[in-house]
């Protein structure tokens, strides 16, 4: 595990593949003073580009591939390095075979694509705040997981 310290301010980094939505709402969520400490394309690239802050954001906005097995063992490897940082992830998948190993990975919230960037400003405050934020599509299979607890 890091031992950087968490910004106190609302901070994220972003790892995508290059999604034009994603761009949009980044440009929002700047624009209501939200703090984009960097952008990546790969979680590989995430985590050396983690090492090299003096802060670590409060959330990390994950848009990739999570049908690879690879890239949930990349989460997990981001998540134990960085345990304080808040997961959203965004995808188009509301399938429970993608969303339960997310789930148990960590993830705070799960944002389906057609999330706008006022569904991205809540997730970030309940995050933040110490909840969870789900779109209402995967509702169901988190609330089936949680059930277990």
């Amino acid at each position: 595990m890091e031992t950087i310290k968490t910004s106190e301010k609302n901070s994220l980094a972003l790892i995508n593949d290059k999604s034009p939505v994603l761009d949009f709402i980044c440009k929002d969520l700047v624009a209501s003073g939200i703090k984009i400490l960097f952008r990546s394309e790969n979680v590989d690239d995430g985590l050396i580009r983690l090492s090299a802050l003096q802060e670590a954001p409060q959330v990390c906005i994950i848009d990739l591939n999570f049908n690879n097995e690879n890239m949930l063992a990349q989460l997990r490897v981001l998540k134990s390095k960085y345990p304080t940082i808040k997961l959203i992830v965004h995808n188009d998948k509301d399938d429970k075979q993608i969303v339960i190993p997310l789930l148990e990975i960590g993830i705070e919230s799960y944002l389906l694509i057609g999330s706008d960037a006022d569904d991205f400003k809540k997730a970030i405050e309940n995050v933040t705040n110490g909840k969870r934020y789900f779109s209402m599509g995967v509702s169901k299979i988190v609330q089936n997981y949680f059930k277990h607890f």
